[in-house]
């Protein structure tokens, strides 16, 4: 109360005062929701790109995944696959040297048909099953820059978890290492690359047994728009060796994708159309996701 016995008003607090976590929200991460989209995404594509990205850099990639008359031929099983949250996350560590973790939270497979396989099976649910997919870290390294007479050079190797559970027919649950040799090359706006190395798989129905296959893939990207791009890519692995028994679930792999990124609302967008190339992988299927690039860190500042 004031001397005259009215009540003294206090003077209102700024609302920067009073609500100091706004301030903090429109000065730290406003911006990183608001940057544009970067080009050369690799998603929805499989084979790597020999680029880096820009120093203090994370790139996360979310999509969804339909494949239809998968083979399992470790468990006996066929039917209509759904993955549900494919992720890929690429880190820049420095300027030559880039992180990256890949797989699928979870997957969803619709049984056509069960025979008697190499490995007994638990399913889910009627008619069906589900699992984790497994998880893969890799570290790309880049050897050597796009010049106008030669293509830029990356080294890229990696190991798989085993994350799965091979008792519900979908995953392998083996431990498997990868490297191989990227190539990219930039012929005006088309862009050309490609990898090939080796795999070293393990064996999931035989102890102390591997196969090393072959991986390779080639690609391209093609933007007929400042913010519309179409790509396509065939790849797999080959085996060399006939598949006994004891290396079931170790075959040759390949498919063939083709498909479009469109960058708006600050993240691009992308959709392709998957076709299977040999006997044992998808008939067909499609893929469908987003990608997002920040800056984590001021690299310049780091000592």
């Amino acid at each position: 109360m004031g001397v005259d016995g009215h009540k003294t008003m206090r003077p209102r607090r700024s609302s920067n005062v009073r609500r100091p976590w706004v301030r903090l929200f429109l000065t730290s991460f406003l911006p990183y929701l608001l940057t544009s989209s970067v080009a050369a995404q690799q998603r929805p594509l499989r084979t790597p790109d020999a680029e880096i990205l820009p120093a203090g850099t994370f790139e996360a990639q979310v999509g969804f995944d339909f494949l239809q008359d998968v083979d399992f031929p470790t468990s006996g099983l066929t039917g209509d696959l759904t993955s549900v949250a494919v992720f890929r996350t690429r880190t820049a560590v420095g300027k030559m040297v880039e992180l990256q973790m890949e797989g699928a939270i979870h997957q969803f497979l619709s049984v056509k048909q069960q025979v008697a396989g190499p490995i007994p099976v638990t399913l889910t649910g009627p008619n069906s099953t589900r699992d984790w997919g497994d998880f893969t870290f890799y570290t790309k390294v880049r050897l050597l820059s796009e010049s106008e007479r030669r293509p830029a050079v990356a080294f890229r190797f990696g190991y798989q978890m085993p994350n799965s559970n091979q008792a519900r027919g979908i995953g392998l649950n083996t431990m498997n290492l990868f490297a191989e040799m990227i190539f990219q090359k930039h012929i005006r706006k088309l862009n050309l690359f490609g990898s090939a190395g080796l795999a070293i798989l393990q064996a999931p129905t035989a102890t102390f047994t591997q196969n090393d296959v072959l991986t390779y893939g080639i690609a391209f990207s093609y933007p007929v728009h400042r913010r519309v791009t179409v790509l396509g890519e065939v790849a797999g692995r080959y085996s060399s060796r006939d598949i006994t028994p004891a290396l079931v679930g170790t075959e040759s792999l390949s498919h063939a994708r083709f498909g479009v990124q469109i960058d708006a609302g600050g993240m691009v967008w992308d959709v392709a159309g998957i076709k299977g190339l040999t006997s044992r992988d998808a008939k067909s299927g499609f893929t469908f996701g987003l990608s997002k690039r920040m800056n984590i860190f001021d690299y310049s500042k780091v000592k």
